[in-house]
């Protein structure tokens, strides 16, 4: 799900665009004379653009802030349509654009200007740009830098290199960042629920001051804490954020419009599978329980659809999806093309409805509640959610990890902390043969309200 916030500096206004799902955030800039620059907007940049139609603006300029892993760039796009796509020259990009060296200063307006500042740690590439009325800073976009409560996570590139660009943060941070005005509003691209970022606040937008005076990673007296306590709190991020880098310097295939996914009938989606096509259940965990084609993989529509995809599924796989009425198809294509995911093969015609009236078999898995854990329970929640605290006993394997992992003997009670991860790590074990599977509906917290008993933690 996306939203749109208007945030407004003291004398520029910028309008804010979020990606829930991704923590994404991505900014229209009203430059004072008709047109706007859009600082890191995503693959289907259409809001930004009927945003700025809406106030009689022409996208003049789009600005990527570092090399982007959880997302493709909607800066081509933009480009396509006439915009100056601006991009570190470190990024080394193979598609259309003007490169930008730290330290470069670009003429926006008579008036307004945007200074790049090297800020290399979450990308070697990284700049932050700093946006000034003639010559006094107005807003800077932080990217991938400095966010609220924390900054991003500097171990993409692997184990070996994450050190190294986490002491080249520190230092940006000290160096580029602090020593600006206090009052200063920072807009980063990262933030609540990316796995770009160590984990921080919930607000999306901050102050110099505020970030100066509450981020604990900040708070660090020197730079071997700084580099401890960051390192520290990284956990596991999807696997695909190792292929957009090199997807996004080629440069995506661009889109005017969002496509709409072709209704395929109950013979084409069964010569599709028979190809090697993947059926991908949308419907929420209580229809896919329910109901739902062998071997099919639940991952419910909702806003981090994208994160889930990316992680447990080949990026060339052709797509068959099982839709709801009333979901919205519109979503579900654009998060699928937001993380690189072209093989949309289409959504089977009357869905799982269908596919029973045809006479074609059918699974199901059984959804209990707290009261009926008698099995062996696989916990696949991420690490630090599971070391909060989890039922006694539970066997925790990420969700991201469970392809690869040991399968467990049934019969096995699979849970997260509402039911959605679960229901996807129930059909991932059941395409890997497990069939004596079910799902919590629930989490932790609902069986120890139900029980009585408190969880048990590894902190």
């Amino acid at each position: 799900m996306e939203s749109d916030v208007g945030v407004t500096t003291p004398a520029v206004p910028v309008l804010s665009f979020v990606d829930e799902g991704l923590g994404h955030s991505s900014y229209l800039v009203d430059l004072g004379d008709g047109r706007a620059l859009v600082i890191d907007p995503p693959r289907l940049p259409g809001r930004h653009a009927a945003a700025a139609a809406e106030r009689g603006l022409e996208i003049a300029y789009t600005a990527d802030t570092h090399s982007h892993a959880d997302y493709v760039s909607g800066g081509p796009e933009l480009a396509a349509r006439g915009a100056e796509f601006l991009a570190s020259k470190g990024a080394d990009l193979v598609v259309p654009h003007h490169d930008v060296e730290p330290g470069d200063e670009i003429a926006l307006t008579d008036a307004l200007s945007l200074v790049a500042i090297p800020t290399p740690g979450h990308t070697p590439d990284h700049l932050a740009y700093l946006l000034c009325e003639h010559g006094e800073p107005v807003a800077l976009f932080s990217g991938g830098s400095l966010m609220v409560g924390t900054v991003g996570r500097t171990d993409l590139l692997g184990p070996e290199l994450r050190e190294d660009l986490s002491r080249r943060l520190y230092r940006a941070l000290r160096d580029e960042i602090l020593v600006l005005p206090d009052d200063l509003a920072v807009y980063p691209t990262h933030g609540a629920g990316s796995f770009c970022s160590a984990p921080g606040a919930t607000e999306r937008t901050t102050t110099i001051g505020r970030e100066r005076a509450t981020n604990p990673l900040l708070q660090a007296p020197d730079e071997d804490t700084f580099v401890c306590q960051l390192l520290a709190g990284l956990g596991t991020f999807p696997s695909y954020f190792s292929r957009l880098p090199e997807y996004n310097r080629q440069g995506p295939r661009l889109y005017r419009d969002t496509p709409v996914l072709a209704r395929l009938s109950v013979g084409e989606a069964r010569s599709r599978l028979e190809r090697g096509g993947l059926v991908v259940d949308v419907r929420s965990i209580a229809d896919f329980a329910a109901a739902h084609i062998p071997g099919a993989l639940s991952i419910e529509l909702r806003p981090v659809f994208s994160s889930w995809l990316g992680w447990l599924v080949e990026p060339d796989q052709p797509l068959i999806f099982v839709i709801a009425e009333g979901q919205d198809r519109a979503d579900l294509v654009r998060q699928c093309l937001t993380v690189g995911y072209e093989q949309l093969v289409g959504e089977l015609d009357g869905g799982l409805e269908a596919w029973r009236a045809a006479g074609l078999p059918f699974a199901s898995i059984e959804l209990v509640d707290s009261s009926e854990l008698n099995t062996t329970v696989l916990d696949v929640r991420q690490d630090n959610e599971y070391e909060t605290g989890h039922i006694p006993g539970a066997v925790h394997v990420e969700l991201g990890a469970l392809p690869e992992a040991p399968l467990p003997k049934g019969p096995v009670t699979v849970m997260c902390g509402h039911g959605e991860r679960a229901m996807t790590g129930a059909s991932l074990l059941g395409r890997r043969g497990c069939h004596d599977l079910a799902v919590l509906a629930g989490g932790p917290g609902d069986w120890s309200e139900r029980t009585g008993m408190p969880l048990e933690t590894s902190v």
